[in-house]
């Protein structure tokens, strides 16, 4: 019975995935032809069947971009880089979108260690950063067999010194995942999505009002409680904004 399942299973995701290709071909086709809200529809659909991807995520953002969707379009060059982080045309493109925004916001600056920490730690994902240890592991095994087994004085101190080198590398790139994980675990990043919306001192309506924030911006979730959201800006403000007004990544 579970071997019909599987089999059953299988052949469901094959033709889900024939049907995206030809949704992410329509897509494009509607994209080219300049008919920017079929294209969206076709983009979208791809992604309600649950199947994420940077290229559709990036077509989709490309789609609203030309429509004048500013917090659609932020939104889902976010979604795109979240998958490619060092794609450069996603970057581009998303450094245009947010040339759309009305709020402007200085980012507070990072410096020293902690900027260099962040830097290295982000060059790749928790998965990249867990392989490079393994295939580090991999050639300290390599090494320390041939230090093993050699005969030779200069090749057993060359196989040693590298070996060494391979698990110290090992140890690092284990440090790097671990803190990325960590860092990934605390990002809760969101994207205002109402046109205006309010920004309050305490989580309530009663409350006084601290700020305001248009489409687009992109901020921190803190914490939640019932209908609301703790938020914080790149320049370090914090406030309360309603769940309705902002989408989360």
């Amino acid at each position: 019975m579970k071997q019909i399942l599987y089999i059953l299973a299988f052949l469901f995701s094959i033709v889900i995935l024939a049907q995206n290709n030809t949704l992410f071909e329509k897509g494009n086709t509607l994209y080219n032809e300049g008919n920017y809200p079929k294209s969206v529809d076709a983009y979208t659909k791809i992604i309600e069947s649950s199947e994420h991807s940077a290229e559709v995520y990036f077509n989709l953002a490309n789609a609203h971009y030309k429509l004048n969707n500013i917090a659609p379009s932020i939104y889902y060059y976010e979604k795109a880089l979240q998958l490619e982080p060092n794609d450069a045309d996603i970057q581009n493109n998303l450094s245009f979108a947010k040339n759309m925004t009305i709020d402007a916001i200085d980012v507070l600056p990072e410096t020293g260690f902690s900027k260099l920490m962040k830097k290295i730690t982000h060059a790749q994902t928790f998965d990249g950063w867990a392989k490079t240890a393994v295939a580090f592991v991999f050639l300290f095994v390599i090494l320390f067999l041939s230090y093993y087994f050699s005969y030779s004085t200069g090749k057993k101190r060359l196989a040693f010194i590298a070996s060494n080198a391979c698990l110290f590398l090992m140890v690092i790139a284990l440090i790097l995942a671990f803190h990325k994980y960590d860092l990934d675990k605390k990002d809760k990043p969101a994207i205002v999505f109402s046109q205006e919306g309010k920004v309050k001192s305490e989580p309530n309506t009663r409350s006084e009002e601290s700020f305001r924030l248009h489409e687009g911006t992109k901020v921190q979730v803190l914490d939640t409680v019932k209908s609301w959201k703790k938020i914080k800006l790149a320049d370090g403000k914090t406030g309360w904004i309603s769940s309705d007004d902002i989408k989360a990544l």
